[in-house]
C-alpha cells in the first residue's frame, strides 16, 4: 500500500532522528506531506538511535504498535529473533532446543500469534516426528542478520491479515533503493557453549547495489551457522510399565542453518515501482538422544521396594537404593535425521497516482520438514556386559528438581554389550508440507470529507495446503545383530551431573537400521491433508483532525475447508499391519465459515507530548490442523478388549474469535523518552473442545479379539466455551545525555481459558505467564557500547507432543544477557555477547491434579523435567561500508 500523508511525515521524523537532525518531532509531524524522494540513506546507528526509531514508530502509529529496529545492518538488539521480540512489552518467548521458537503476545497461546514477512504469511513446519502440527511460525529458522526490523501489532485494524487473536508480528526485510549504492556488510562470529564446550562458526553478509539514477537496485544477503546444541538434565515424564522411574538424559542436535535473501526493485518513474523478493531458509536438525532409566521403586518389579515416599498420584518421590542391593538400569539411544526448509517467492507492484494509489502482490511460500529417519538402540540387564552397570543411591523428587546423589554412572564403550539389535518398532519417515499461494490488491484513495482523509480497500485470496505423511519400515529377514563398537564414536555427557558415556554415531545407527529394511510403506492412518481457500475483503477509513487521528473499518473473511484422509471401513491390510481396517482410497469432507471483523483505533493528543489511545475490534485464529484431520485411532487392531478408540476431526469447526479493547496513555518527553501505561482486555469465544467420549458401534469389528466386537470409544471436536484475558503494560524508555540509558517494561496478564480444552484440566492459556518484566541498561559513545538485559517471566504451562511428553508447568525463568561492543574504526566493529550469564536452569513439573487424564508423572507437582542452564558466549567482528 502507498504510505499515507501521515506516514510520510513519520518517515521524515525518523530520518531527522537517525541522521541527527535538530528538527523537533512535533514540528515535523504537523507539516504538510514531505518529499522523501531525494533522501539518500536511512540507517539506524547505535542503541539510542534504535530506541528512538522504535518509540517514533509507536508514537505515530494509529494502532497499538511496538517496534524492534536493528541498531545497524545485521545488528538486532539480540542475536536471536525470538529473543529480540521478548524485550517488547507484553511479549514472551518460548525456547526450544536452545533458541527462541514461539512467541506469545499478552498472555495468549503462541498459536494465536500471526507472523508475516513484509505483510504476508510464511510457510513453516517442524523437523520432529512427535511435535504438534499447528499454524505457528518457527522463529528458529530466521537469522537475526537478515532482518531490518519488526513491528508487533497488539490491536487489530482492517488492513492487517487476519489470524492473530494475540497480535500480529510483521518481519521486515531491507530494500536496495532505501540504501546507498554498493553497501556492504559482513560478519564472522564464534559461539561457545558452557555445556557443549565446542566452538561453532557463524557468518553473514549483505550487498546492496543501485544504479546512478536510483531506478534499479538489487540486494542479496545470507547467513550460515553450524552449531551443536547439547541439553543435559533429568526427565521423569514416563512411567515404565507403571513403575516409577527417572531418566538422566542428554540431547545433542547438529543445527546447520542456511538463509538466503534477495530483493530486486525497479522504479522506472517516480510513481511506479516493481519488485521481487526471494527468501530461502533451511535448518538441518539431526539429533542424538540418550536416556538412562533408573527405577526408584523395585528392581523393575523384582525384590523389595526402595521407595520411602510416594505422592498422591502414586509416583515415588524419595528412594534410597543401598549399595548392598543395587538395581539394574536400562540405557537407550535415539538417532533422528531431521530437516526443515521454507522458501518464499514474491512479485509486487505499486503505482502512486493523483489522489489514489494501487498496490499488488502475488507470491508462493512453501515449507517441507519432518523426521527423515529414526533409529533406536537399547541396553539392559539381559546383555553380556551392560548387565554389570547398576544403580545405588538416593533419588529425591520432593522439590521442583530431582536431586540424584549416588554412584557415578559414567561408563565407556567397553561396558556396552558386544552386539545389539535395532528396535524394529522404529524406522519412521514423517514428511510434512505447508504451502500457500497468495494474491493481494490494495487501493488507497485520498478523501476530503472533513476529518476523514483516506479510504483503503483491498482483496486478498490464498490457497493454503498442509499435508502430513508417514512411511513405516517393513523389516526383512536379515539378522538384527550389530557390533556395538561400530555404532559409537567418542564420548558425550549424560544427565545433570554430566556423567561420561559413549557418543552415538548417528549415521552408523541410521545406516544399520536401514540395512534391515525391505521397504518403507505408506501409512494410511497417519495421512492427513487440509486444503483452505481463504478470501478476505476490507475497507478502512483514516481520519485526522485537530488533536486526534485514527482509523475504522471492516474486514470480511470467508474460508472453505476440505479435510482429506483415510477412514476406518474394514478394508484389508497390505504389507503394513497398521493399515488394516483403513480405507484404501482417500476420502474428503468439506465445510466453510465466514465472518466480519470490525476495528477502530483512535489517538488523542491531550498535550504536545501526551497521547491517549483507544482501540477496539475483533480478531480470529483459525482451528489447528490437528483438530481438522479426519480421524485417528488407537488400540486397533490388537488383542486387548475395550481400548479401541477413535477421534474424529471436524472440518466444520469455526475459528476462535476475540472481542478486544485497549486504552493507553503515552507520555513522550525529552529527547526520545517514553513512559506508557496500557490496559487491555480480550473476550475469546469458540474454543475447540473435545466432546464427551461415547462408547458405541461404528461398523468396524476388531477381529483380533477372542470374541470379535464392534465397541469403540468415540471422541470428536466442537466449538464450545470461552475465555478472557485482561491486563496492564507499563513501559519506560529513558536516555541521559551522558550515554547511559534504560529500557524497562512490566506486563501483568490475568487469563482464564476453559479447562475442558486441556487434558490437564487447568484453565490457563498455553505458554502464558502472569508476570513478565524486562530491564535493559546500556551505555554507549562513538567508540564503545555496553548493554545488560534481564528478562524474567513467572511460571507458565507447556503443552506439547500429545500425551507422550504431555502438559507441564514451567517454573519462573529469568535470563541475564550482556553485550559489549567496540567500534574499532568507522567501518569495523567487535562484539562480545554473553547469553544467559546466570546459567538459569530449565525447570518443569507436573501441575495437573491427581486423577486427571495426563500420566501420573505429570500430576501432583512431580518434578518432570530439569535441564542444566547453559551460558553461551559469542565473539564476532563485522565490517560495514
Amino acid at each position: 500500500m502507498r504510505p499515507s500523508t501521515f506516514k510520510k511525515s513519520v518517515l521524515a521524523t525518523n530520518i531527522a532522528i537517525l541522521l541527527g537532525g535538530a528538527v523537533s518531532v512535533g514540528a515535523v509531524a504537523a507539516e504538510a506531506p514531505v518529499d522523501t524522494a531525494n533522501i539518500e540513506k536511512i540507517e539506524v546507528r547505535g542503541i539510542r538511535a534504535s530506541n528512538k526509531a522504535n518509540i517514533n514508530e509507536k508514537r505515530f502509529s494509529n494502532a497499538v504498535v511496538d517496534a524492534v529496529t536493528a541498531e545497524d545492518i545485521g545488528k538486532l538488539p539480540d542475536s536471536d529473533v525470538g529473543q529480540a521480540l521478548g524485550r517488547v512489552p507484553g511479549v514472551t518467548v518460548g525456547r526450544a532446543f536452545g533458541q527462541g521458537s514461539s512467541v506469545s503476545i499478552r498472555g495468549t497461546d503462541p498459536l494465536m500469534t500471526l507472523t508475516t514477512l513484509n505483510g504476508q504469511n510464511v510457510a513453516s513446519t517442524g523437523w520432529y516426528d512427535q511435535m504438534n502440527i499447528d499454524r505457528s511460525f518457527n522463529y528458529s529458522m530466521l537469522p537475526a542478520e537478515l532482518i531490518g526490523g519488526m513491528e508487533v501489532y497488539k490491536t487489530t485494524q482492517a488492513n492487517l491479515v487476519e489470524g492473530g487473536i494475540g497480535g500480529t508480528v510483521i518481519v521486515k526485510t531491507r530494500k536496495p533503493l532505501d540504501m546507498e549504492a554498493n553497501s556492504i556488510f559482513g560478519s564472522v562470529k564464534g559461539e561457545y557453549g558452557s555445556i557443549n564446550e565446542e566452538w561453532a562458526p557463524e557468518v553473514s553478509g549483505l550487498y546492496s547495489w543501485k544504479n546512478e539514477a536510483e531506478t534499479f537496485g538489487i540486494l542479496v544477503s545470507g547467513a550460515y551457522v553450524d552449531r551443536e546444541y547439547l541439553r543435559v538434565g533429568t526427565e521423569a515424564d514416563l512411567d515404565w510399565g507403571g513403575r516409577s522411574s527417572i531418566q538422566p538424559s542428554s540431547f545433542l542436535q547438529s543445527q546447520e542453518r542456511t538463509a538466503l535473501d534477495a530483493t530486486l526493485q525497479y522504479r522506472p518513474t517516480d510513481n511506479l515501482e516493481f519488485g521481487a523478493h526471494i527468501l530461502s531458509l533451511k535448518l538441518g536438525a539431526d539429533s542424538i538422544g540418550a536416556n538412562m532409566y533408573i527405577n526408584t521403586d523395585t528392581n523393575w518389579g523384582a525384590g523389595d521396594s526402595h521407595c520411602q515416599q510416594f505422592n498422591d498420584a502414586g509416583v515415588c518421590t524419595y528412594s534410597d537404593t543401598p549399595e548392598s542391593d543395587p538395581s539394574d538400569v536400562f540405557f537407550q539411544n535415539w538417532a533422528r535425521k531431521g530437516e526443515m526448509t521454507s522458501d518464499t517467492f514474491e512479485l509486487n507492484m505499486e503505482y502512486d497516482g493523483d489522489g489514489y494509489a494501487i498496490a499488488a502482490v502475488a507470491g508462493k511460500t512453501k515449507a517441507e520438514g519432518g523426521t527423515q529417519m529414526s533409529a533406536n538402540f537399547g541396553y539392559g540387564w539381559w546383555g553380556d556386559k551392560f548387565k554389570d552397570i547398576k544403580w545405588a543411591g538416593v533419588v529425591d523428587a520432593t522439590g521442583k528438581q530431582i536431586d540424584i546423589n549416588g554412584r557415578d554412572m559414567s561408563f565407556g564403550i567397553d561396558n556396552l554389550d558386544t552386539t545389539v539389535g535395532t528396535s524394529q518398532w522404529t524406522g519412521i519417515q514423517g514428511p510434512n508440507t505447508d504451502e500457500e499461494s497468495y494474491v493481494q490488491i490494495d487501493l488507497d484513495f485520498d478523501l476530503d470529507l472533513g476529518a476523514i482523509n483516506k479510504f483503503e480497500t483491498g482483496i486478498r485470496y490464498t490457497e493454503h495446503t498442509f499435508e502430513k505423511k508417514e512411511y513405516r519400515a517393513v523389516y526383512g529377514t536379515l539378522p538384527n545383530v550389530f557390533n556395538s563398537t561400530d555404532l559409537y564414536s567418542g564420548t558425550m555427557k549424560l544427565g545433570y551431573d554430566e556423567w561420561t558415556i559413549p557418543k552415538a554415531n548417528l549415521d552408523a545407527m541410521i545406516d544399520a537400521t536401514v540395512s534391515l529394511v525391505d521397504e518403507f510403506v505408506y501409512s494410511r492412518p497417519a495421512y492427513g491433508k487440509i486444503d483452505e481457500d481463504n478470501l478476505s475483503l476490507y475497507g478502512m477509513f483514516s481520519f485526522e483532525g485537530e488533536g486526534f487521528r485514527g482509523n475504522f473499518g471492516l474486514r470480511y473473511v470467508q474460508t472453505d475447508v476440505t479435510s482429506s484422509g483415510h477412514v476406518i471401513d474394514n478394508s484389508p491390510a497390505d504389507n503394513l499391519g497398521i493399515n488394516a481396517g483403513w480405507s484404501e482410497e482417500v476420502q474428503s469432507v468439506s465445510d466453510s465459515y465466514h465472518d466480519v471483523l470490525p476495528s477502530v483505533n483512535v489517538a488523542f493528543d491531550l498535550a504536545d507530548d501526551v497521547i491517549l489511545r483507544l482501540a477496539a475490534g475483533q480478531a480470529i485464529t483459525r482451528p489447528n490442523y490437528d483438530n481438522l484431520f479426519l480421524s485417528s485411532s488407537s488400540g486397533y487392531p490388537d488383542d486387548r478388549r475395550g481400548n479401541e478408540q477413535i477421534t474424529y476431526g471436524n472440518p466444520g469447526l469455526e475459528p476462535m474469535k476475540s472481542s478486544q479493547a485497549d486504552v493507553s496513555i503515552e507520555y513522550y518527553y525529552g529527547d526520545g523518552n517514553l513512559f506508557a501505561a496500557t490496559y487491555f482486555i480480550k473476550d475469546i469465544s469458540n474454543f475447540i473442545v473435545a466432546t464427551a467420549p461415547e462408547t458405541k458401534a461404528i461398523g468396524v469389528i476388531n477381529n483380533d479379539l477372542e470374541v470379535p466386537a464392534d465397541s469403540w470409544i468415540v471422541d470428536s471436536y466442537m466449538n464450545a466455551g470461552g475465555g478472557s484475558i485482561d491486563g496492564i503494560e507499563l513501559q519506560l524508555n529513558h536516555a541521559w545525555d551522558n550515554g547511559f540509558g534504560i529500557n524497562a517494561n512490566y506486563t501483568f496478564t490475568d487469563g482464564t481459558a476453559p479447562a475442558e480444552v486441556y487434558t490437564d484440566n487447568i484453565g490457563v492459556f498455553t505458554e502464558a505467564s502472569k508476570h513478565t518484566t524486562n530491564l535493559v541498561g546500556y551505555w554507549e559513545n562513538d567508540t564503545f557500547s555496553a548493554r545488560a538485559a534481564y528478562n524474567w517471566r513467572s511460571e507458565y504451562m507447556v503443552r506439547e507432543y500429545g500425551k507422550y511428553y504431555g502438559n507441564r508447568m514451567h517454573d519462573d525463568f529469568g535470563t541475564l544477557d550482556v553485550t559489549l561492543g567496540w567500534n574499532v574504526t568507522e567501518n569495523i566493529a567487535l562484539r562480545l555477547e554473553l547469553i544467559n550469564l546466570t546459567a538459569e536452569d530449565d525447570v518443569q513439573y507436573g501441575a495437573a491434579g491427581v486423577g486427571t487424564a495426563v500420566k501420573p508423572a505429570l500430576q501432583d507437582g512431580y518434578p518432570t523435567w530439569s535441564f542444566k542452564g547453559e551460558t553461551t558466549y559469542k565473539l564476532g567482528a563485522s565490517f560495514n561500508f
